[in-house]
């Protein structure tokens, strides 16, 4: 009786320990309203060693053993065909993801934002020129809210079909459930991260830091005249309707900088793996090396142009211009002449490539302006040739 009782004891503690390991996610599309996602393959993996999978059923949940994926060394990586990979940081239990399909145009940008439990209720909001989309305003010029979600975890979802270039854009996120509290401490703890898709590829990746910090907008980045992504990453302290959040965006007031403890060093590891797997030819692990030194070190100029040389060896042409962008704002020292003009020249190509000689002429002509080469010279003759 004895031996019953101890076989009996061990397997409720076997069960329990598997039920304490259970970790589960949700996923679903960040353009079609509620739409789960049915077989993305959910990975949990750990400093890159341990990992643990599985897919997700017709109401897009997956439940994996997986205690380590509260681990911040954790990230949850999620696949599924005719969408862009996502990959974040961890914890994640009990959390909702919403994948990217992928996109086409060489200008656009999909900016999806999720949260957890409470608040109920954020907001996503892009400001341009004279337009402001958010939910009471959805369809923009060439800019879309696709998806609004009032009752927790998100997604929401703004797409920008096309960049209208020379224009501005920033985007913020409200606090809408605490619209009248601008001390809240919520938005902070939300769990929000704003994820940004360009082409096939997720670009970057925000993290609202959980410290307590008082404030209910966070405004997070702007593309400049020229297609640069640039970081603000702020949290402000308002009490205004929705409609007039976008005067606060261009200039934030009250405005907290977050400290997101960037490491340098470990960029520049990340960005030296990366470099490996490029020599090597083995162009996908190089992106996901550099995108990773990216993460750590948002100005770290060079991963942006070893991640551009990556990203055009996999044809990925949206990608690398926005890469090459990136490198030309941060360009500095001895080499900054030449950094730019590779940029622009490889801008160009790109755009000469798809017919776009307008474009590739304009930037051709940048390259020039930064150093002289008879490459450059021969390129703008040619696109003045086509026009």
């Amino acid at each position: 009786m004895k031996k019953i009782a101890l076989t009996v004891a061990l397997l409720i503690a076997l069960i329990s320990s598997i039920s304490a390991q259970q970790r589960s996610v949700q996923v679903l599309s960040a353009t079609i309203k509620d739409k789960r996602i049915e077989g993305a393959e959910v990975i949990f993996q750990k400093n890159g060693e341990q990992s643990v999978s599985g897919r997700t059923d017709a109401s897009g949940n997956v439940t994996v053993n997986a205690g380590f994926a509260d681990d911040p060394g954790t990230s949850v990586i999620i696949k599924k065909e005719g969408y862009s990979t996502l990959v974040a940081k961890c914890p994640c239990d009990k959390l909702t993801y919403a994948i990217s399909p992928v996109m086409e145009n060489l200008d656009g940008m999909r900016i999806v934002l999720s949260w957890g439990a409470t608040p109920s209720d954020l907001d996503a909001h892009l400001a341009y020129g004279s337009k402001h989309i958010f939910y009471n305003h959805k369809l923009g010029s060439n800019a879309d809210l696709d998806v609004d979600d009032t009752d927790s975890y998100g997604p929401e979802t703004i797409t920008i079909g096309q960049r209208n270039n020379g224009e501005e854009y920033v985007y913020a996120i409200h606090d809408f459930s605490d619209r009248d509290n601008p001390n809240t401490t919520r938005l902070s703890y939300s769990q929000a991260k704003v994820f940004v898709y360009i082409g096939q590829s997720l670009v970057r990746t925000y993290y609202l830091p959980a410290n307590g910090q008082a404030g209910n907008l966070w405004t997070v980045f702007k593309i400049n005249g020229n297609g640069e992504m640039q970081d603000i990453n702020t949290i402000s302290r308002v009490n205004c309707t929705s409609e007039d959040v976008n005067r606060i965006m261009f200039n934030p007031h009250d405005a907290v900088t977050i400290s997101n403890n960037y490491n340098t060093s470990t960029a520049e590891s990340l960005n030296a793996n990366g470099e490996a797997a490029y020599h090597s030819r083995n162009y996908e692990s190089a992106v996901s090396y550099y995108t990773a030194a990216i993460q750590e070190d948002p100005a770290y100029g060079q991963a942006y142009g070893n991640l551009g040389l990556a990203y055009k060896k996999m044809g990925r042409n949206a990608e690398a211009i926005w890469a090459n962008r990136k490198a030309i704002a941060l360009a500095s020292g001895p080499t900054a002449n030449t950094v730019k003009a590779g940029s622009y020249y490889n801008i160009g190509r790109i755009y000469e490539e798809r017919g776009k000689y307008a474009d590739a002429l304009r930037q051709y002509q940048l390259a020039k302006a930064a150093k002289e080469n008879p490459v450059y010279d021969t390129a703008i003759s040619r696109m003045r040739g086509k026009r």
